[in-house]
């Protein structure tokens, strides 16, 4: 096996936006990666398409609360939903992009699960597979909180012991 480093890597392609609904906000593929720590692994290729099954799951989660929002209290797009303001942000489009954020990473590492570059021998594949599982269920939890926060429902965890 060999390792070959650049000083200079190569500078990724341009990512337009992904463009939403018109009423939830659009996401930029490079402040995503940003977000979600994604590597080099994660080309434009699987980017793209994950973020927008991303962006329609959290949408579905939300469309009767963002239909009232628009039809009830005629409110435009999500960021004029009355919320307070962090870093000059709606405190609601910082929820909807964590929600979508924790879905993609979930999503992508449903993805690695069943990739045949699993480490074999020695336990190393039971191990890898256990702690996706742990990521895969944290990045939901944050996604169910994220959605939660927007409703303004309380969180809960419930398990059956």
């Amino acid at each position: 096996m060999s390792f070959v480093a650049t000083i200079n890597p190569p500078k990724p392609a341009a990512e337009p936006a992904v463009q939403n609904d018109g009423w939830m906000p659009d996401m930029d593929p490079t402040e995503v990666r940003a977000a979600c720590l994604l590597d080099g692994t994660v080309t434009t290729a699987r980017l793209i398409p994950a973020l927008q099954a991303a962006m329609l799951t959290v949408n579905g989660e939300l469309q009767a609360w963002a239909t009232e929002q628009r039809t009830r209290w005629g409110y435009a797009a999500l960021a004029d939903v009355p919320a307070p303001q962090v870093g000059g942000e709606s405190a609601q489009v910082l929820r909807y992009r964590r929600a979508v954020h924790a879905c993609l990473q979930a999503d992508l590492a449903e993805a690695n699960r069943a990739q045949d570059t699993l480490p074999a021998g020695m336990g190393k594949e039971a191990r890898v597979l256990e702690s996706l599982q742990v990521q895969m269920d944290e990045h939901r939890r944050r996604q169910r909180w994220a959605i939660s926060d927007m409703l303004g429902i309380a969180r809960s965890t419930i398990e059956l012991i």
